[in-house]
C-alpha cells in the first residue's frame, strides 16, 4: 500500500512540475514561434512638418543575442514614429518609453527615472505611431527606448538628436 501512495505522489509531482515548466517555456517561446505581422502605419501629412527629434535604435549589449534593436525613430510634436526599418528581437510585453536621459546602455540606467510609457509595442518590425500624452515637454526627453515590462529589461535604446542638430 505504501508503494501505491509513493507512486501516486511521484506521478502528481511530476505532472505539476512538467506542467509548470511547459507553461513557462511556452510563454517564453511563443513570441518567437508566432510573432505578430510587421506593422505598416503611416503619418498624416500635417505631422511630417513638425519634426522635433530623431534617433537610431542600437543593440545596447552585443553579447546578448536575444535583446536587440535597429532602425530609426522620429519624434514629432504629438507622435513618436518608429520608421519602416525598425526591428527588435521578439519577446513578451515590450513597451515604448520616452526617457529623460541620454546614452542609456543598460537596464540599470533606466532604474529610478521618471519615463513616459507610450504604450505596448504592436509589432517587432515595421512602422508604428505612438501618440505623446498632452503636457509632455519633449525638450526634457533625450531617448526613446524599447523596454520589456514583464522582465524589467532594456531591449534597445535610441538617443535623440534635435531636428536642428540633425540637419
Amino acid at each position: 500500500m505504501n508503494k501505491l501512495w509513493r507512486g501516486i505522489a511521484i506521478f502528481v509531482f511530476g505532472g505539476v512540475l512538467g506542467t509548470g515548466i511547459g507553461v513557462a517555456l511556452g510563454l517564453f517561446i511563443f513570441p518567437y514561434v508566432f510573432p505578430p505581422p510587421a506593422a505598416a502605419e503611416q503619418l498624416a501629412a500635417a505631422e511630417h512638418a513638425k519634426l522635433v527629434a530623431s534617433g537610431t535604435f542600437i543593440h545596447a549589449n552585443p553579447s546578448d543575442p536575444v535583446h536587440y534593436g535597429k532602425g530609426r525613430v522620429s519624434v514629432y510634436e504629438h507622435t513618436v514614429f518608429l520608421e519602416p526599418d525598425f526591428e527588435v528581437g521578439p519577446g513578451p510585453a515590450f513597451h515604448v518609453y520616452l526617457v529623460p536621459k541620454a546614452s542609456i546602455r543598460s537596464t540599470s540606467d533606466v532604474k529610478d527615472l521618471m519615463f513616459v510609457d507610450l504604450g505596448g509595442l504592436r509589432a517587432f518590425k515595421g512602422s508604428q505611431r505612438y501618440p505623446i500624452p498632452a503636457g509632455v515637454n519633449l525638450k526634457d526627453y533625450q531617448s526613446v527606448i524599447i523596454w520589456c515590462e514583464r522582465f524589467g529589461v532594456l531591449i534597445s535604446p535610441a538617443d535623440l538628436r534635435t531636428a536642428m542638430a540633425a540637419r
